[in-house]
């Protein structure tokens, strides 16, 4: 479904994606992570044209993304932001329509589809269409931010720490729900966090970046077996630690 082919980008002198290849599958839930400036965020912007690779292809649904219109592109593949992105003076629904309106759908279909979602994401419309985005918690917003991202009904979701910002129990909460919703929905996702363990249990593969390689792409269950190069064992160290600690105050 998205394919990376010896893709490199470079910003002036600096080379962030150098000969980076792989592929997410249809229906697949894919990770990145990586120290900071590994590249993370670089390689999710290179699938929606808001990059241009340097060199290299990449390609969705098995066509180059250059031979694409930006626009349309990006209209046919969600994106959910950390700090939820939202539009402060429109009300939720309204947030929600934006783009199944400049897709040209019947307001009738719209209004439908936004209620759709607030109730599958947990929010009854009747109660919430006509708030505004100051009157939620952190949680709720990124909850209207996904279904912002879900609207037009893309097969494709691109996620940059999607969850970061929010505090532990709600993070929790709405990384099940993605994960029910992505299945559900028959969605391919590639998500940059960087939170190894969301990544070890929120996706079926992970991809390691490091200094704008790919040091690994494998099973969580893989890398937590044989976390292999240093660059993976030094990423999975710490959850590694705390679970030991954990496990020590029970004994």
């Amino acid at each position: 479904m998205i394919v990376f082919e010896h893709v490199q980008h470079r910003y002036a002198a600096s080379t962030v994606l150098d000969d980076v290849s792989f592929e997410v599958a249809e229906g697949e839930l894919l990770a990145v992570i990586g120290a900071s400036g590994a590249g993370k965020t670089t390689l999710l912007k290179l699938v929606n044209r808001l990059l241009e690779p340097t060199r290299g292809r990449v390609s969705v649904g098995g066509e180059d993304v250059a031979r694409r219109d930006p626009i349309a592109l990006r209209r046919s593949i969600g994106y959910v932001f950390q700090r939820f992105g939202l539009f402060p003076h429109l009300t939720l629904a309204e947030n929600v329509a934006v783009g199944p309106k400049l897709m040209g759908w019947r307001a009738a279909d719209v209004a439908a589809r936004c209620d759709e979602l607030l109730a599958l994401l947990g929010l009854p419309p009747e109660a919430y269409r006509e708030r505004l985005p100051r009157e939620l918690s952190g949680g709720q917003q990124q909850r209207v931010g996904l279904a912002r991202a879900l609207a037009a009904r893309p097969r494709i979701m691109l996620m940059d720490e999607p969850f970061g910002s929010l505090d532990p129990a709600t993070r929790d909460q709405l990384q099940r729900s993605y994960r029910r919703l992505h299945d559900e929905l028959g969605l391919t996702t590639l998500m940059v966090t960087h939170d190894v363990v969301e990544a070890l249990l929120l996706a079926d593969r992970v991809l390691v970046l490091h200094e704008g390689n790919v040091a690994r792409l494998d099973r969580p269950r893989a890398l937590m077996r044989e976390p292999q190069p240093e660059a993976v064992a030094r990423l999975l160290e710490v959850p590694r630690h705390q679970l030991e600690r954990l496990e020590a105050l029970g004994r």
